[in-house]
Parts: C-alpha cells; sequence; structure tokens
C-alpha cells in the first residue's frame, strides 16, 4: 500500500510536520530509530510538548502509525528527513544522522519519489551530502529518476502563533522540478510558501536567521555588562530603544543562549566558512561574549551571597527554571547546564525547581528538584532565576526575603538583578 509521507525523525521538528500533514488529509506514517518512541505514539502518547497528547490521538485515529522499519521507505510518494544535526565532541558539525537517514533512504529509494532535507546544515549539504548518498545507494538521479529538496525547518517551540500552518516555508531543489515538486508537497498544508534560487542559498539562509539572534543576543548581552560597570539601568535603555519603530529589533540579555538552533547553528556557518578559507570574526566574537555568560552569573551568585557574609561553597542555591525559553520543558542546550556545573564545581549545594522539567542532570548527576515552590525559597540561601516561566511571580518571590539574583530582568521590587 502507497503512503503519501513518511517523516525521518519525530522529535521537535518531525511529529509537528507529521501532525501538519495528517491535518491534511495525507497518509503518513512516521520512522524512528527509538522504539520507544515509537510505541509511545502508536499508544497515543507525545514526547513533544508542542504536539499534545490529543492531537496524537487525532493523527492515529486518521491512520498514522509510527515504526522503526525502514521498508515503509519503498511505499512512499514523499520522505522528509527530520533528524538532528548537533556537534561532535570535538564542538564541529555532526552530520551522522543526515548521512545515516540518507543512506537508509537510498536502500528504498524508487523512482519518482520526492525527498526532502529539513535538517539545518551548512550550505552544500543537500547536493555534496545527500545527493550522491542517495543517488549511490539507489542507481537513480536527481531531476530525472526522483527530486531532492531543501527545505528549512521553521519549529518555535512553545510559539502559539505561528505554527507551521503560517509561518512561510522556504523551499529549494536541486533542479526546477525537483522545486516544483517541493511547492506542490508543502503547498498541501502550509499557507505561504518563498522559492529559493538553490540548496545552499536556503540553506544559508536558515543559518543567517538564527546567526542574526546570536549575533543581537551577544549584544545586548555585552551592553547589559557595560551597563553594569557604568551604573547605567540596562533594562530602562532597552524599553526606551525599543520604541524606535524603525531600524530597531529588541533583544533581551541573560545568563547565556540555548535551545539546539542558536547556540549550535553559528557553529555550522563558522566551520564552513574555515573550509573556503574565510573567518567570521563576528560569529567568533559573539559566541566569546555569549559563553562567558554562564560564568559571569556564578561570579555575581558568588558576590552577591559575600554581601550576606557567606561563601558559596556549602551555600543552598536554587535554579529557577532550567529550560532553555518560557513556558516550555525544552533543555537542550540550557545555559542552566554550565551554571548548574560551575556552582557545584566551588562547592554548592544546587538544587532547582521548573514547572515543566520534570528532571535535571548536569554531568550524570541529578540535581534535586525542590516542590512546592513556596517551600524552596524559605530553604535555599540563594534563589537565581533563569528562565521566567510565566507562573513565575518574582515581586512575590522577592518579598519572602530570600537573596534572588534575577539574570533576565522581570520586575521584582528590591530584588537583585545580574546585569
Amino acid at each position: 500500500m502507497s503512503v503519501d509521507l513518511v517523516v525521518v525523525g519525530l522529535g521537535y521538528v518531525g511529529l509537528p510536520l507529521a501532525s501538519a500533514a495528517c491535518a491534511a488529509g495525507l497518509t503518513t506514517v512516521g520512522l524512528d530509530v527509538s522504539g520507544e518512541v515509537v510505541a509511545g505514539l502508536n499508544a497515543g502518547r507525545s514526547h513533544v510538548g508542542d504536539v499534545p497528547e490529543a492531537t496524537v490521538a487525532e493523527m492515529v485515529a486518521a491512520g498514522f502509525t509510527a515504526t522503526t522499519d525502514s521498508a515503509v521507505l519503498a511505499t512512499s510518494d514523499t520522505v522528509v528527513l527530520c533528524v538532528p544535526t548537533g556537534l561532535s565532541a570535538s564542538g564541529d558539525p555532526d552530520l551522522s544522522a543526515v548521512r545515516a537517514a540518507a543512506g537508509t533512504v537510498a536502500t528504498h529509494l524508487r523512482a519518482g519519489t520526492l525527498v526532502v532535507l529539513e535538517s539545518t546544515s551548512h550550505p552544500g549539504t543537500t547536493e555534496e551530502v545527500v545527493r550522491p548518498i542517495l543517488e549511490r545507494g539507489s542507481g537513480l538521479r536527481v531531476g530525472e529518476d526522483f527530486h531532492l529538496v531543501y527545505s528549512p525547518e521553521r519549529i518555535d517551540p512553545g510559539n502559539e502563533r505561528f505554527s507551521m500552518h503560517n509561518t512561510p516555508k522556504i523551499i529549494s531543489g536541486c533542479t526546477p522540478l525537483c522545486a516544483k515538486y517541493g511547492v506542490a508537497f508543502y503547498g498541501r498544508f502550509v499557507e505561504s510558501l518563498v522559492v529559493s534560487r538553490g540548496t545552499r542559498e536556503a540553506e544559508m539562509a536558515k543559518l543567517l536567521e538564527n546567526s542574526y539572534r546570536y549575533v543581537n543576543i551577544a549584544l545586548v548581552n555585552e551592553v547589559a555588562l557595560f551597563c553594569d560597570r557604568m551604573g547605567i539601568d540596562v533594562w530602562d535603555v532597552l524599553h526606551c530603544a525599543g520604541t524606535k519603530p524603525f531600524g530597531f529589533a529588541p533583544f533581551q540579555p541573560g545568563p547565556g543562549v540555548g535551545g539546539h538552533c542558536i547556540p549550535i547553528d553559528p557553529r555550522y556557518l563558522e566551520s564552513k566558512a574555515r573550509s573556503a578559507g574565510f573567518t567570521f570574526d563576528t560569529l567568533s566574537a559573539a559566541r566569546a561574549v555569549n559563553e562567558r555568560m554562564p560564568s559571569h552569573v556564578v561570579l555575581r551568585a558568588a558576590e552577591l551571597l559575600a554581601e550576606r557574609g557567606a561563601a558559596l561553597a556549602g551555600s543552598r542555591v536554587l535554579l529557577l527554571g532550567v529550560a532553555y525559553k518560557p513556558d516550555v520543558a525544552d533543555t537542550r542546550e540550557s545555559p542552566a547546564y554550565p551554571i548548574a556545573r560551575e556552582l557545584l564545581a566551588r562547592g554548592a549545594r544546587v538544587s532547582f525547581h521548573d514547572p515543566e522539567v520534570a528532571e535535571f542532570e548536569v554531568d550524570g548527576r541529578a540535581i534535586r528538584k525542590e516542590h512546592p515552590l513556596p517551600e524552596a525559597l524559605s530553604d535555599a540561601d540563594l534563589v537565581v532565576l533563569l528562565q521566567d516561566h510565566s507562573c513565575y511571580d518574582l515581586v512575590e518571590i522577592s518579598s519572602t526575603g530570600c537573596a534572588l539574583l534575577d539574570t533576565r530582568g522581570k520586575s521584582a521590587g528590591g530584588s537583585v538583578t545580574l546585569l
């Protein structure tokens, strides 16, 4: 039996894509290497915050199934790769998941199939990495026997305003005909499509989007540090600058950068630039600023405790919000990790509270979760706000009299702020 779509990789990108396709009436199968993920989805359970279990139940009722059997690829008209692209232990781009997925697809590829890569990577990945694997493994040719498209994911976990349906989708193909097939596919469930000149331009556009955020976060972080040195209220500076209706986009400083994209994607761009004999000085400078913010948080924590006659070693430090962004359970690349690691190394007794995150582990060491919050606050020597989940009322927290280090700039009368 033929299916419209097989989504390879059912994580933060793949599952929302499968959901959107199912809602549009496409017969959809999910392929994942995790038996646990597959079993959970088939039982109606979701492991992705943006796809509630009610939605998974609707998908299953509409005929969606998940599997670990790659043979399903041979039955699909369209295959979309949504596998992770992270960094190796040495900090270099790691395309092993993309290569493995492309190799698996190649062994089952049939003529007429549309193959799409959504995973973020450096310019040239579609043409120089994925295409040769598919052609060599299948004996088929791109643009003649099958169609190859790059369409970068634009998933923003926790964003209730923009979903896959109403976020413009970039489409690029190895040939003009490939791009047309991509437009026909995504046009079934995405409102607005933007056709790129080629796959390298689309790959570069994705890296530019996230590098733009990375650089601007670094800028406001460094501005905040300077304002602290000069005795200037950085939050008033940002408020005033943010009233300009043109030529300025507001960003907020904080304890670092997190998420799968923002800390990682610029490294892909830097790596590709080095291989081309080019140096991205702006990205290197931004990385230096952003990567030193966690240490700055620990330094301020030690200073605040010292003002109260206490040392960091032996003090009870409560981290509020270890997710990388507000009101999500996603801790990928969260600055909470290096902050907790350094606090522990300096002898602090670290615990955490996060309404979205059930477990938090640093280098194999489980950090105790405090609950409920009022009792946790009364037991702490220092409370550090790392993520401003909507349930946190800092005016109420600061009224408890605990030492509060606010790294997010929320209004809390009398609290101590990082920046």
